[in-house]
């Protein structure tokens, strides 16, 4: 199966950032490829923004961010749903979600592993599957947050496109504190990826629906 055969995607970020750590570089090679991505971010999660930064700036950042994904302004929604409490409204996102199946009408669908323990991530993955349960859905890799990760599925990917990854995540200087975020990490997992399929670079998946 060649990735870049799906015209529409969307990734869903239960934050910002989360989307791009997973799969920004798949983000890129699709792009690349001429396939329209959307992005949806569920919480600017602006009750943990650190200290010295405005509580808004993961708005700002998200928006840099994909800009430098190649991700067009108009492809990124953002919602404000409180962090780490995405489990008390599911019910709306899973309306919000069944809106955006009709009116973008993915054909791949992104979004966290559903063996992700934190429980935003836990929703989004939850209620995206339920949403998107007639269309392909694969379930991105956060290594810190995945007790298990089944490594069924990998995108091969180019220098450029891990490049396009790190940059894109420089643009978050509100959580460059992170280890999980440094172009040192990211670069170090893809290349490990990659040695596991035989090639430079890639990104692991959970698939979770497969539809040809």
């Amino acid at each position: 199966m060649d990735i870049t055969k799906f015209r529409k995607v969307l990734v869903l970020a239960p934050h910002t950032d989360d989307g791009e750590l997973g799969a920004g570089g798949t983000v890129s090679k699709l792009i690349e490829s001429g396939s329209e991505v959307y992005y949806a971010a569920f919480s600017t999660a602006e009750q943990s923004v650190p200290d010295g930064f405005p509580k808004d700036i993961l708005k700002t950042e998200v928006k840099n961010a994909t800009i430098r994904l190649g991700i067009k302004p108009d492809h990124l929604l953002i919602y404000n749903y409180e962090v780490r409490k995405l489990n008390y409204v599911r019910q709306e996102i899973l309306e919000e979600l069944i809106r955006l199946r009709k009116q973008i009408a993915p054909d791949l669908i992104l979004l966290p592993s559903l063996n992700d323990i934190h429980q935003d991530h836990t929703t989004v993955a939850q209620e995206g599957l339920r949403a998107f349960k007639q269309k392909t859905i694969l379930g991105y890799e956060l290594i810190w947050n995945n007790l298990t990760f089944s490594t069924s599925c990998f995108v091969q990917l180019k220098e450029d496109h891990i490049r396009k990854k790190c940059d894109a995540l420089k643009a978050y200087a509100s959580q460059q504190h992170r280890d999980y975020i440094s172009e040192e990490f990211v670069t170090s997992l893809a290349r490990a990826r990659g040695v596991q399929i035989g090639c430079q670079y890639a990104e692991a998946f959970e698939v979770i629906r497969l539809i040809f």
